[in-house]
């Protein structure tokens, strides 16, 4: 059985981590070079990196942030924030990420899947999906783009459907409604989800305490959980996390100087 990866997701904006509730409100959180080198030495499966300006200056702070964290952690590295071509998706790659994450511009261009894919691989192609509820959509949810601030009028999972039609090799996707909220990951759009596709699917949004990650594993298909607030602000450590989970035999990587945990 595979194992379920702990993902800490760093919001960047200008050089700095941030974290913020339904995707305002934005406070500092500290150092992404450092936050992210602390997580891997903690058991973290993998560090995803969201440029959540996506300026041409905050690229360039960005593309930094990569290249130094690719010296001081070794675990695969996520990124994503202002993607819209094939270019782009090769300087991040460049720089030191292992898989870059793509929403807006696959949303504008869907064809920018296809050849990032074909050029890159679909292994390294992250499609991010932002949802938020709807009475008006067959699924029940809509995707947004620009960091949440503009309704696409797609249906969520007709969306996800298409993303991996034209080659995504993960999905990462986020509930608006519970984003920040720390009630709980959306379970239903995230069991839908990750039901529906034979890629990983990444959950985000809305964990509160160890309850809430173990009911989106036990409850969803979901390979990953995505965390945020939680963990920068020092409420909850990844080694906390993975012992719940392995107490709930829910299987997960564990450094070997926690071995103790399963005898």
């Amino acid at each position: 059985m595979l194992t379920k990866r702990i993902i800490p997701c760093l919001d960047v904006k200008n050089g700095r981590v941030v974290k913020g509730i339904n995707f305002v409100g934005l406070k500092d959180a500290g150092d992404p070079v450092e936050l992210a080198k602390t997580y891997s030495e903690n058991g973290a499966d993998e560090i995803c990196f969201l440029d959540i300006t996506a300026s041409i200056e905050a690229r360039g702070a960005l593309v930094d942030v990569i290249r130094r964290t690719a010296k001081e952690v070794f675990v695969p590295l996520t990124v994503g924030g202002g993607v819209n071509d094939p270019a782009d998706v090769g300087e991040l790659l460049r720089a030191g990420a292992d898989k870059v994450s793509i929403n807006s511009g696959a949303v504008r261009n869907p064809d920018l899947i296809k050849q990032a894919a074909l050029q890159y691989g679909s292994q390294c192609i992250v499609i991010a999906i932002d949802v938020k509820s709807s009475v008006t959509k067959p699924s029940g949810w809509e995707v947004f783009v620009k960091g949440g601030r503009e309704a696409t009028g797609i249906d969520a999972l007709e969306w996800a459907e298409k993303t991996v039609s034209l080659g995504a090799g993960e999905i990462l996707l986020t509930s608006m409604d519970a984003d920040g909220t720390k009630n709980g990951y959306d379970i239903p759009i995230t069991s839908m989800i990750s039901e529906k596709f034979n890629v990983p699917v990444i959950a985000s949004g809305g964990a509160g305490n160890l309850s809430h990650i173990v009911d989106v594993f036990k409850q969803t298909k979901a390979d990953a959980a995505l965390l945020a607030s939680l963990l920068h602000y020092g409420e909850l450590t990844i080694s906390q996390i993975k012992q719940r989970l392995q107490e709930e035999k829910i299987p997960v990587r564990i450094l070997k100087e926690e071995a103790t945990w399963n005898k």
